[in-house]
């Protein structure tokens, strides 16, 4: 494979596309970005073949910030008749052998969603023609590779694979969440694929369990803290604005009508720590390099508001500092990491575990 196909929320191709020249270059494989502004992806072509395979499998796709999802591919396929566009499809991925899984998809643009219907009904035949040809399994395996064929325009599409370990298990890299009715806000959406996206499922039991004592800086109305009540925590809900009151019924909440910069957690034995606050994203990283020197959370959901230039190179070193000022403050074992969610808008979300167990 020549290329690397990579899925973002459209208007953030520029920040996609310098994360992935940066991380290519730290591998030392060369190459150059193709994207256009809304495209909703990022092509990042190699200067040889089959370099697209070592991006797919090297860079781990939790750690790219900017990027949902992303597959090796091949060059693009234009003009795929309308009578058989399975056939150029079938030759392109000749060489990809017995995957667990076909995707045939979009990027998340309003243009691109007039071909969603197409991409369904066309999944069925291409389907059963891979599967008899064997380059698809006859029962899905997540275990193997995915193939991606994915329709930038009508009869355009880049095809590929992903690689079933270092892949997003939904297309496109779209968890599909349901607002709650009684949710205070749509940003409930954004810590409930916070924790999705984080904490491996297996540990969510454990680790957002019934009981714990949470914090929520910047909480009114109430959006984060209703997914910390819905879990069944205690939530010290710090806004000087009001909190919905359905939330306040539940008894497990306590409103501090305070500045939440200047609150001090009157009990120490707090676990979880979020913060969504529209701040100055440096701003808020000191805060909570703050609370994290002083020992006051074991774990931390955050968003940082997004500058208008220079993403990528704010955010990362936004996060480069955290970790020197945590190291500098003989906080040894942490975990950073940090994703444009889908449910994120300008904006990213940053996790930090101060007894990471994996």
């Amino acid at each position: 494979m020549i290329n690397l196909f990579l899925y973002c929320r459209s208007g953030y191709e520029k920040e996609c596309a310098a994360e992935i020249q940066h991380r290519a270059a730290e591998l030392e494989i060369g190459g150059f970005v193709k994207t256009n502004k809304k495209d909703g992806y990022v092509i990042f072509q190699c200067f040889q073949a089959g370099d697209a395979n070592v991006l797919a499998q090297k860079i781990k796709l939790d750690s790219l910030i900017f990027a949902r999802q992303m597959f090796a591919a091949k060059e693009l396929l234009k003009n795929l008749p309308e009578h058989d566009r399975i056939t150029p499809i079938m030759e392109a991925l000749s060489d990809v052998r017995n995957a667990g899984e076909l995707r045939v998809e979009t990027p998340d643009t309003n243009e691109a969603k007039e071909r969603t219907a197409f991409c369904r009904k066309f999944t069925v035949p291409l389907r059963q023609k891979l599967k008899n040809a064997g380059n698809l399994l006859k029962k899905e395996n997540s275990s193997r590779p995915i193939i991606h064929v994915c329709f930038v325009a009508s009869g355009t599409a880049y095809v590929g694979f992903s690689f079933s370990n270092n892949s997003s298990p939904y297309p496109m890299g779209i968890p599909r969440l349901k607002m709650a009715s009684d949710a205070p806000s749509r940003s409930t959406l954004k810590l409930d694929e916070a924790f999705i996206h984080f904490i491996p499922e297996e540990e969510q039991e454990q680790r957002l369990s019934s009981g714990m004592n949470a914090v929520d800086l910047g909480a009114c109305p109430g959006g984060w803290t209703y997914q910390l009540v819905r879990r069944g925590m205690f939530v010290a809900a710090v806004d000087n604005g009001p909190m919905d009151e359905g939330l306040m019924e539940t008894g497990q909440v306590k409103h501090y009508q305070a500045d939440g910069f200047r609150f001090e957690p009157p009990r120490k034995n707090i676990y979880w720590l979020v913060c969504d606050m529209i701040e100055k994203p440096s701003r808020v990283a000191e805060l909570i390099e703050a609370w994290a020197i002083n020992g006051w959370f074991k774990e931390a959901m955050f968003n940082l508001k997004l500058p208008m230039k220079s993403r990528y190179q704010d955010v990362s070193t936004i996060l480069e500092t955290m970790a020197t000022v945590l190291e500098e403050n003989e906080i040894k074992n942490f975990s950073i990491k940090c994703k444009h969610l889908y449910h994120d808008r300008d904006e990213v979300t940053v996790y930090l575990s101060l007894n990471p167990t994996q």
